[in-house]
């Protein structure tokens, strides 16, 4: 099963949250919608700055601890070595206007967007 490490970022770039998951798109919805009371909610965190592809959730845990274990200046590094303009990663793929349609969950993401993480 395929899994994903990502970073979100809140607005100001000011607050950044890394975790795991095995539905990218699902778990960044939640996030943007506010849906889980937390952390990622209390601050705003709504912005995917990156993400990468893991071998299973033991890989994902592994490399998620790595990356929470960096300093700030070394997270941003990494943000930035993909993502220069700390662009939201995920807005093609979660743009209510777009054309849409039903993933898991009930999650709406843009039809023909191959920039969309396969789950």
């Amino acid at each position: 099963m395929k899994c994903h490490v990502y970073i979100m970022a809140n607005p100001f770039t000011k607050v950044l949250y890394t975790g795991m998951t095995s539905n990218l798109v699902y778990r960044v919805w939640q996030h943007k919608d506010k849906s889980l009371p937390g952390f990622t909610s209390k601050y705003n965190v709504t912005s995917l700055v990156y993400y990468q592809e893991c071998d299973g959730p033991k890989a994902a845990i592994a490399r998620e601890k790595q990356i929470k274990g960096r300093s700030r200046a070394k997270k941003i590094a990494l943000i930035e070595s993909a993502n220069l303009e700390w662009d939201d990663l995920s807005s093609r793929w979660l743009d209510m206007r777009a054309e849409v349609s039903v993933v898991d969950h009930g999650v709406p993401v843009q039809v023909a967007d191959s920039s969309v993480p396969s789950e």
